[in-house]
């Protein structure tokens, strides 16, 4: 295997990692009520809990539809980037909240079942945001993006 095959495969890997992660994070979400989620996210203090309702509407499906469009490859370049720009936001959000000491007792992250703390979080957010760049970079070659190019 060249190091170009390996690229590839490392970006479909990424692509499908991070896609797979959010579309798992959107779909736990979307199964309980919104304002489980909405009360999560009101633990921030950074809205109050009319802006934390709408988020906790909008937030899943955002999360969803980014990742399924992630892993298969539609406008992953685009799609790579908005999904590492969420996670910039949500490292924004915990980071902020571990420096106020903040009471958050779940993050939301993976709807409010999840209990991993600030920290954990944070650090998995990290891996998986190195894997989101790794998707914009190398993650077109077997993506739906290239089978419509090379038919085009």
């Amino acid at each position: 295997m060249n190091l170009k095959t390996g690229r590839d495969i490392l970006g479909l890997l990424a692509r499908l990692a991070v896609g797979g992660m959010f579309v798992y994070a959107g779909a736990l979400k979307l199964l309980a009520p919104a304002e489980e989620f909405a009360y999560a996210i009101e633990t921030y203090k950074v809205t109050g809990p009319g802006l934390s309702l709408w988020a906790a509407y909008i937030l899943p499906w955002l999360e969803l539809y980014a990742g399924l469009l992630l892993a298969a490859g539609i406008f992953t370049r685009f799609n790579a980037l908005f999904c590492g720009a969420l996670l910039l936001f949500f490292e924004v959000l915990l980071a902020q909240a571990r420096l106020r000491g903040l009471p958050v007792t779940s993050c939301g992250c993976f709807g409010s079942g999840s209990s991993n703390s600030l920290e954990y979080e944070f650090f998995q957010n990290l891996v998986f945001l190195a894997l989101a760049f790794a998707a914009y970079r190398y993650g077109r070659r077997f993506s739906a993006d290239a089978a419509l190019e090379e038919h085009a």
